[in-house]
């Protein structure tokens, strides 16, 4: 595992990265006391990566996400996503950027039970005030193999149908950043392999960056760079691990 510098990344201003995290720090505060979740995380997304973040329960890896996409506001520092501060914003006007530049797959697939396949997927591009075209929506779900599943409701498709019309969804916006919390925790291997397939292929095909926080080295193994959390801090980074490197590593993290 390579060690990852306290200092601040050194980005050209030629090639930003899709997205900075700068001192981000985030305190939960309570009757029983306050709670660091991050603590000064400074770190830089290139433009068309996959990175994976690990760590122990508490480490922040969620915290961390969470902030990234602009659904929790950190305590101090500054979050940039295509040069854009999310700092600096209105709600009105994150909201905004969110559905233009994000896209999100969760463990929950959080698709609507009452629309078909083809209008959870195309209702990311009704909320930005266009009408889908017919062939965008089949299209996408042609690309993550769900062609002539478009009039069914999720209730009709397996846990792993379910996550690719979430996938489907993220994907037709063509955001700039996937992120992507546990998206493989509740699936079989097999069906894991494809969504994470799908996910690296975002990358490599449509030069799209991903960040998606997962406690499985397996999982992890499908990222380009697998960035390890510990007590709310980087504690290193590898690239291009596998399995076993990346369990080996989590395992001196917990130690």
């Amino acid at each position: 595992m390579t060690s990852t510098a306290p200092t601040r990344p050194t980005v050209a201003p030629s090639e930003p990265p899709a997205l900075l995290l700068d001192g981000i720090s985030k305190t939960y505060r309570s009757k029983a006391g306050s709670v660091e979740a991050l603590r000064g995380v400074t770190y830089h997304f290139p433009r068309g990566s996959f990175t994976a973040v690990m760590g122990a329960s508490g480490s922040g890896k969620s915290t961390l996400l969470q902030c990234a996409a602009g659904l929790d506001k950190p305590t101090n520092g500054t979050v940039t996503l295509g040069g854009v501060a999310l700092n600096g914003l209105g709600e009105v006007a994150l909201t905004k950027l969110r559905r233009q530049q994000m896209g999100f797959v969760f463990q929950a697939y959080n698709l609507l039970p009452s629309l078909t396949v083809y209008d959870n997927v195309a209702l990311p591009v009704r909320l930005t005030g266009r009408r889908p075209r017919r062939d965008e929506v089949l299209g996408v779900l042609d690309r993550v193999g769900l062609e002539g599943k478009a009039k069914r409701r999720p209730a009709e498709l397996s846990g792993g149908q379910q996550q690719r019309v979430a996938i489907a969804r993220a994907l037709i916006t063509k955001p700039a950043v996937f992120f992507a919390d546990e998206p493989t925790g509740a699936l079989d291997s097999g069906t894991s392999r494809q969504i994470l397939g799908l996910l690296r292929e975002a990358t490599d095909r449509g030069g799209q960056t991903v960040v998606m926080v997962t406690h499985d080295p397996v999982a992890a193994a499908h990222a380009q760079r697998v960035l390890f959390l510990s007590d709310g801090l980087v504690a290193g980074a590898l690239d291009h691990g596998d399995p076993a490197q990346i369990a080996a590593a989590m395992s001196r993290l917990e130690r």
